[in-house]
């Protein structure tokens, strides 16, 4: 029900994405590969192997047990490519609007502006009738009244570096100090960048910074250390850079709705130290109670296996690859890159009908029957809106927050039936008829 709830609130493209990322792998590439058996793939080998079709599918160079699958590296391929084009995307863009403005500025046009600015003020004040130009007013003024002082961010900054820096290392042996050094020299410029993007461009490109910081890491620290070193770093700089854009996002709807910026901050931090507390706990009942990172079981975590996966291939190269999974991979990276090129080349009401790379590439990892769920809300909200569009509009989130919500209420008394060896009294499980 989850799936389905969120099917009924994500648009119609991320849901169709995602079941023709399923018809791809698990309905074409994974029986074709499979049939490659004894010419790809030693045939005597378990599947769960290296170098058998797990090695291409669910490739993982440590561990031969199904338990210990890694995710497809077609799904990282897709993902890598989507969000390495978006990277380069944000950046031009950043770069374009930071010189126009530049050149604004040498052009002497600041003073027109001020004069413009004016302006807009004295008539706005004069038009009573401009409501939309007074509240801008009124909330620059309000916004601006309770600035938070630059001392106290440099401050703050400082004190968390030398934190991290101290502590880091002793938490994880792998780590040495100067890796946390040059995260937390890189991350301001690279979080003022992701931050000005994600206000120009609405997205928000966290997740890739910390993915290449997770490569670059992991060849740094070489074969030994690499996995947890790259793993850590790729943490620290992606939530350093995806907090920037962030709170960016928090202060300007304390802009919209006039709200004081220290007030903001102060529950910002309030929240932050009630997360330090909340999160483990969350983490150790559902570590407990479920089999968290079974893929075969309910709690997959898909991309705690993805992110260790791109450590493993940081580290030790493509060397490790099975025959055949680099030129796939290669392929799928183009087909992202292909698909956001034709998307932004294309006119708009063309472009929305191109598949988004990201929405195929998870079902490559987590299975093809999410897919059809979401595919399920989908078509209910198509139908519903064709009978009575007013009422689907209107209707419509919440009938999905009550699934939502609904399927995650469950999840605690489920956890606590778990805790007490509680089983269900009957399980049914539907098989094919050979």
């Amino acid at each position: 029900m989850t799936y389905v709830g969120s099917g009924m609130i994500c648009p119609h493209l991320v849901n169709l994405s995602t079941l023709l990322g399923a018809i791809l792998s698990w309905g074409i590439l994974w029986p074709l590969i499979s049939k490659r058996k004894g010419d790809w793939y030693p045939a005597d080998v378990p599947e769960s192997s290296m170098t058998s079709l797990c090695g291409t599918r669910f490739a993982d160079s440590c561990y031969t047990s199904p338990e210990f699958f890694n995710p497809s590296f077609q799904c990282i391929a897709l993902i890598m490519g989507d969000g390495l084009y978006h990277f380069v995307k944000v950046l031009g863009v950043t770069a374009k609007s930071l010189h126009e403005q530049s050149k604004l500025r040498r052009s002497n046009n600041r003073v027109m502006l001020i004069k413009v600015t004016l302006t807009v003020e004295r008539d706005a004040v004069a038009d009573l009738d401009n409501a939309a130009v007074i509240d801008d007013l009124r909330r620059d003024e309000v916004f601006n009244r309770d600035s938070i002082p630059a001392r106290l961010a440099y401050a703050g900054y400082a004190l968390m570096s030398v934190v991290a820096v101290v502590t880091i290392p002793m938490m994880f042996r792998q780590v040495r100090l100067y890796y946390v050094v040059a995260a937390y020299a890189l991350a301001p410029v690279l979080g003022f960048s992701n931050s000005y993007g994600a206000g120009l461009t609405d997205i928000n490109m966290g997740y890739s910074y910390g993915k290449v910081a997770l490569f670059v890491l992991a060849a740094w620290a070489g074969r030994d250390d690499g996995v947890v070193a790259g793993l850590v770093g790729c943490g620290l700089v992606k939530e350093l850079v995806l907090i920037s854009a962030d709170l960016m996002h928090d202060f300007k709807t304390a802009h919209m709705t006039m709200t004081s910026p220290r007030s903001m901050l102060a529950a910002q931090a309030v929240g932050t130290a009630m997360g330090c507390v909340v999160t483990p706990l969350t983490f150790l009942l559902f570590y407990r109670a479920f089999d968290v990172g079974d893929p075969d079981g309910y709690w997959k975590a898909p991309y705690a296996l993805i992110y260790r996966n791109m450590a493993l291939l940081g580290v030790q190269g493509f060397s490790a690859l099975p025959r055949h999974c680099l030129p796939l991979s290669a392929g799928f990276f183009a087909l992202a890159v292909l698909a956001n090129a034709t998307r932004d080349a294309l006119p708009p009401r063309c472009g929305r009908y191109v598949p988004l790379p990201t929405a195929m590439a998870v079902p490559f990892l987590v299975g093809a029957s999410f897919a059809v769920d979401m595919v399920v809300g989908t078509v209910v909200v198509f139908a519903w809106h064709w009978i009575d569009g007013s009422e689907a509009a209107l209707l419509v989130p919440a009938v999905a927050s009550g699934l939502i919500c609904g399927d995650g209420i469950w999840t605690f008394p489920s956890s606590l039936l778990s805790l007490a060896k509680i089983k269900p009294p009957i399980c049914m499980k539907f098989t094919s008829g050979s």
